[in-house]
C-alpha cells in the first residue's frame, strides 16, 4: 500500500522549479527540503509544459479540464460503451 501525503501547494512547487532553473539540483533540494528529487524533477517538467517550454504532455490547465469533464460525465450518469453489453449482442 502506498503512503499518501498532502499535496504540495502549487506555489511551493513553482518555487522549487525556479530554484532548479537558477542552478539548484533536484538531489540537493531533496536533501534540503522534504520532497523527493524525482518529485522536484516532475515539477520542473510540468512547469515547463505550463510555460510552453515543453510539448510532451498535458498542461495543468488541460489536466484540470479533463478532470472537470470526467466528473461532470460521471455525475450525469454517463455509462461508457465499454461497460455495457458486448458489441454484436442484441436482446
Amino acid at each position: 500500500m502506498s503512503r499518501s501525503r498532502a499535496r504540495y501547494a502549487p506555489e511551493y512547487r513553482q518555487q522549487m522549479a525556479d530554484l532548479v532553473r537558477s542552478g539548484g539540483s533536484p538531489d540537493q533540494l531533496a536533501r534540503e527540503f522534504e520532497p523527493s528529487a524525482q518529485s522536484v524533477r516532475n515539477w520542473v517538467a510540468q512547469a515547463d509544459r505550463d510555460e510552453g517550454r515543453r510539448s510532451d504532455g498535458s498542461t495543468t490547465a488541460e489536466r484540470e479540464e479533463l478532470r472537470r469533464l470526467r466528473r461532470a460525465r460521471q455525475q450525469a450518469g454517463y455509462v461508457s460503451s465499454s461497460s455495457s453489453r458486448p458489441r454484436g449482442i442484441h436482446t
